[in-house]
């Protein structure tokens, strides 16, 4: 019959085994193709993708931009068969200077900003590589690193990037995998540039030694890193908790009022959020002596002014915000990684020595490709250079020949050149005929031996592939490193509870009934003929003030009871 409905065959599974295996190639796939990064390059997928295909489109930093749309489509149909988001979301966060050390993208439009606002729709931006991704992606027509087919197995795409510099401490990565995650920290181009160097020279260095050139995270925004434990940490074993300050002065008026203005806030902190909050606090009361908050930033830099009440004092203001919000904040440090593919928590020296190795390999592929390229080209040289010393035979040959296969058959038996060589002389210009040509050959000729000399040189010296890299390196520092943005102040002392009270005189009393109360000093003034005077303290009408003392806001008062105890109460 036609219409006989055809049913496949059904196989009993066992539910749990089924799930743990389905899971599993799930988790694999996430942990290997979307959420870490490679350590030899620092990319995650999706990034390798978006930079290989902006350079597959010719967006090099010295060419003109292109709708971001156009690069998200290249990308979407030939390597990245995922949501168009995920694509544009990565392009624009390698074009944003708050996120990235060091951007890679350069982005012409609306990008969002460090108030958390979104980028502008893809067919508004445009964008282009920025100059540090042409040593990113340098060398990568010379067989430096392994292809694989892209999705539909129509193209191929890179594996790993052949990078000069060490992407991945310096801009670090961060990504939420299945049952692990990675949040690396940015670091500063010339003291990794330093450390490479120094682990070139010195295999068996040490971490603490590499700190000696690796101060610590260097972040886009600034600010302050609170004491060196959590940097000492995260280095030694790949996890640490580092604190970072917002960078702040103060202002003082003409009045004599204080203003904090905050200049540099913590990396990864929304600046609207934490004005917000800042501003939360002030209307419930949590944080006293605040009159006024406004946000003046401008394209020139981040501006927070912070105006305080008259009698409010400063550092008790800054402390009690950095206590209570973003002003001060956390980055948990989680180094981990692919190595091989397979997902590792590293430390500094690991970092740098899979670097390195990296290099190692890309130089050696370089150099092979460089000679087999040099010594093919000789070959041809060396066949015309001999073709010119019999010239009168050659033309008789060719012309006497039927066709152009006859003629290279001819010369290969006669002179005894190579297919290629023949190939060369039958399709060469009768212009190389003439001297200035013929020196033109020889002296290419001659240069060609000079670098083959050399390519071979190298490829049997060690030493000679390691100085390659270090120069390489040096390079990058020279062309691209800048100065340090993030201090590093030296203790981070837990805060001490006195630290978010002034400290200044008060006055104690102490009622008949036993009631006590702290007025401060300022409350008591000086009264002059005529005056009304300052009500001390409100009392009931059965009540009166028995004892009076000043004391010191930072003392403590002991406090006895009747039944000989005795009790302590910070002033």
């Amino acid at each position: 019959m036609e219409n006989e409905v055809k049913t496949g065959r059904i196989e009993q599974v066992n539910i749990d085994e089924q799930m743990r295996s389905a899971y599993i190639d799930y988790s694999m796939s996430v942990i290997v193709s979307r959420a870490l990064p490679d350590v030899r390059d620092g990319f995650k997928p999706v990034h390798r993708r978006v930079l290989f295909g902006m350079d597959g489109l010719g967006l090099r930093h010295t060419s003109q931009t292109k709708k971001s749309a156009r690069i998200v489509g290249e990308v979407l149909g030939k390597y990245h068969p995922h949501g168009d988001s995920s694509v544009y979301d990565a392009m624009a966060r390698m074009a944003q200077d708050w996120s990235l050390r060091y951007p890679l993208v350069f982005g012409q439009g609306n990008f969002g900003s460090m108030d958390g606002d979104p980028v502008a729709a893809m067919r508004y931006t445009e964008a282009k590589l920025s100059k540090l991704s042409d040593e990113v992606l340098a060398d990568l027509d010379k067989d430096t690193v392994d292809f694989q087919n892209n999705f539909d197995d129509s193209l191929t795409e890179p594996t790993v990037l052949p990078t000069k510099i060490p992407l991945l401490l310096l801009n670090g990565s961060s990504g939420i995998a299945v049952g692990m995650a990675t949040n690396m920290a940015p670091h500063n181009l010339t003291e990794c540039c330093d450390a490479i160097c120094a682990y070139i020279d010195n295999p068996e260095i040490t971490v603490e030694e590499l700190m000696h050139y690796v101060k610590g995270p260097d972040f886009p925004t600034g600010g302050i890193i609170q004491g060196r434990q959590g940097i000492k940490d995260a280095f030694e074993t790949g996890r640490g908790r580092i604190v970072i300050r917002s960078k702040t002065e103060i202002e003082v008026g003409e009045s004599g009022r204080e203003t904090i203005v905050v200049t540099e806030i913590p990396y990864m902190v929304n600046k609207r959020e934490m004005i917000e909050k800042i501003a939360e606090l002030v209307e419930s009361k949590r944080i006293e002596g605040i009159s006024y908050i406004n946000d003046e930033t401008t394209m020139k830099g981040v501006r927070i002014v912070i105006k305080l009440k008259k009698d409010a004092n400063s550092n008790v203001v800054l402390n009690t915000l950095f206590k209570y919000t973003p002003l001060q904040s956390s980055f948990s440090v989680n180094n981990v990684a692919l190595v091989n593919g397979r997902p590792r928590t590293l430390n500094l020296k690991q970092l740098i020595k899979y670097f390195v190795r990296h290099r190692h390999e890309v130089v050696l592929r370089r150099t092979r490709f460089d000679l087999d390229k040099a010594q093919k080209r000789a070959h041809i040289l060396e066949g015309l250079l001999k073709a010119l010393d019999v010239i009168d035979q050659i033309i008789n040959i060719i012309r006497s020949s039927k066709n152009v296969e006859d003629a290279k058959a001819e010369l290969m038996a006669t002179f005894g050149f190579t297919e290629i060589q023949a190939t060369a002389i039958v399709e060469m210009r009768l212009r190389q005929l003439t001297g200035l040509e013929r020196e033109k050959l020889q002296s290419e000729y001659d240069e060609l031996m000079k670098f083959i000399q050399y390519c071979e040189d190298v490829l049997a010296n060690e030493s000679m592939q390691y100085g390659i890299i270090k120069d390489e390196t040096l390079e990058m520092k020279e062309k691209y490193g800048d100065a340090r943005r993030t201090e590093i102040a030296l203790s981070s002392e837990e805060f001490n509870p006195e630290d978010f009270y002034a400290d200044e005189d008060v006055v104690i009393t102490i009622s008949h009934l036993g009631y006590i109360k702290r007025t401060s000093l300022t409350e008591y003034r000086l009264q002059n003929r005529g005056g009304v005077g300052m009500k001390g303290s409100a009392t009931r009408d059965e009540d009166f003030i028995e004892h009076i003392y000043v004391a010191n806001m930072h003392s403590t008062m002991l406090l006895f009871t009747q039944n000989g105890k005795c009790y302590w109460l910070k002033v």
